[in-house]
């Protein structure tokens, strides 16, 4: 089962208080930033409490000064599901990371890695209009997979180009491509979408992340010897109190640029998400705990009957 939806949907809570219900569940997290240790404030990380309450899987994986890819982070995830079934529990996938959702779901043919030519590209992103540079290259180089990718997105165009150079094949053409959606062993259901909703929730969440100590957790985070990974300093929330504290953009500014990158997000996964046709979208008149429960409740049911006439 995959529980899917924006960020501030409310899908966290509503997976807490379902698998709270039913002991056999367990949370299987599908967050590209929930992977690092110490990332805890903005990546809105279960609590200590939840975590007792409830097992969760793939939350503290790395330290935030390494790289974790998508690859990296389907082959941990296919491991926690398949030790959760060999202790006969269930798996409660949740997440708003689109990509790793697919990666799981549809066990994606992913691309490898070309770390010379992804330090290349990564240095010609840090120079000016790096970004612009790398995202017209990447025009030229594989139309297709700009159309996909927004220009200011840096990790996706330069994993794009990496795989395009380092392959010398497009990468949109590896696997049957994110526009198909093959059939799939797993139920998705999908938290509705309320624009205006979702936009309040973000900034009241954020308030309560600063008041939690955000500022203090990116400070410390951005101090260690090690400091922070590239795909770590790029986090909602996290990029823009780094330029607060390493440049010296006003807070207020900084909080206002995370705002309103969160609430382009959530439009973003949105839009990602939609486009799937299995995904069983909650209703805005029903509860979504009624809902992820009955549809858990299906689901073992046809398990034990599959497993009765075997």
């Amino acid at each position: 089962m995959v529980l899917v939806g924006t960020t501030a949907s409310g899908k966290s809570d509503v997976a807490f208080a379902v698998a709270v219900a039913r002991p056999a569940v367990e949370i299987v997290s599908v967050d590209s930033m929930s992977v690092y240790r110490g990332m805890d404030v903005a990546t809105a990380k279960p609590s200590a409490e939840h975590q007792r309450a409830v097992r969760h899987h793939l939350i503290d994986l790395v330290d935030p000064a390494e790289e974790f890819t998508v690859s990296m982070f389907q082959r941990v995830a296919r491991d926690a599901l398949l030790d959760i079934a060999s202790r006969r529990r269930r798996a409660l996938l949740v997440g708003g990371t689109g990509l790793y959702v697919r990666a799981v779901v549809d066990d994606l043919s992913l691309p490898g890695r070309w770390p010379e030519v992804a330090a290349a590209l990564e240095r010609v992103a840090d120079g000016p209009d790096g970004w612009a540079t790398l995202y017209e290259r990447l025009v030229e180089l594989d139309p297709r997979a700009a159309s996909r990718i927004t220009p200011a997105n840096r990790r996706r165009i330069v994993r794009a180009l990496e795989v395009t150079i380092g392959s010398g094949r497009p990468f949109s053409s590896f696997g049957p491509g994110l526009e198909a959606y093959p059939p799939t062993r797993f139920v998705l259901i999908g938290m509705p979408f309320d624009a205006a909703r979702v936009d309040r929730r973000i900034e009241e969440r954020f308030a309560r992340w600063m008041d939690a100590g955000l500022v203090d957790e990116v400070r410390a985070l951005a101090g260690r010897p090690a400091g922070l990974s590239r795909t770590a300093r790029q986090a909602l929330g996290y990029r823009e109190l780094l330029e607060h504290l390493e440049d010296g953009v006003p807070l207020v500014q900084a909080v206002e640029r995370a705002v309103g990158r969160t609430r382009a997000f959530a439009r973003r996964q949105w839009a990602w998400f939609r486009r799937d046709p299995r995904i069983r979208w909650v209703p805005e008149s029903e509860d979504p705990l009624d809902v992820l429960g009955a549809a858990l409740d299906r689901s073992e049911r046809s398990a034990t009957e599959v497993g009765a006439r075997d």
